[in-house]
């Protein structure tokens, strides 16, 4: 498919379109919930480390091997620099991923494996659906060694970052799925 033809194509409503490096196309459904929480934490990063931390949500980021990823929410280093058009896994701090009804079994194990695998040191998982977040530190060769679960409305949740600086996630400010109601 030519630049022209993607650029002139009206993809589904609801969906976030990704085009990889490769000529890939990557269509993935992101809900309210996905969306409404990824706002959220986007609000507490400005308010614990100011407006203009880097903070990239799902853009792209250098992996090894060709394992890019374009996380939900990153908070890199204050003097990370891109290297061409991406910054470097080596300046991530901390990756958030929010679990939706799709990417569940990815965001809980193939991305705790590989974030753990590629050293990033804070991994946080945010469920809307089981309203309850996983923060994973210590980063080893086949994930994390520890994982705290903390549910959704328990206050706040302090995590100190490796440069000094601490971003403190509202859990009691997590928007929590509606309820599915009937047609009427």
């Amino acid at each position: 498919m030519s630049v022209d033809a993607i650029t002139h194509t009206e993809f589904p409503a609801g969906y976030v379109v990704f085009f990889g490096a490769d000529g890939k196309i990557i269509m993935t459904p992101q809900s309210e919930e996905h969306s409404s929480t990824i706002k959220s934490m986007q609000y507490d990063t400005i308010l614990s480390l100011g407006r203009h931390a880097k903070t990239p949500s799902d853009v792209y980021i250098n992996f090894p091997a060709d394992e890019n990823s374009a996380p939900d929410l990153a908070i890199l280093r204050e003097d990370a620099r891109k290297e061409g058009k991406r910054y470097s896994f080596d300046d991530v701090l901390l990756i958030s991923e929010v679990v939706s009804t799709s990417s569940a079994r990815k965001d809980y194990d193939e991305c705790t494996a590989k974030y753990g695998r590629h050293g990033i040191p804070i991994y946080l998982i945010v469920d809307p659906y089981a309203q309850e977040v996983v923060l994973h530190t210590g980063p080893t060769a086949s994930g994390y060694s520890t994982a705290l679960k903390r549910a959704y409305g328990t206050g706040k949740l302090p995590v100190p970052l490796a440069d000094g600086r601490t971003f403190t996630l509202d859990l009691d400010e997590l928007p929590r799925p509606e309820p599915e109601t009937g047609a009427h």
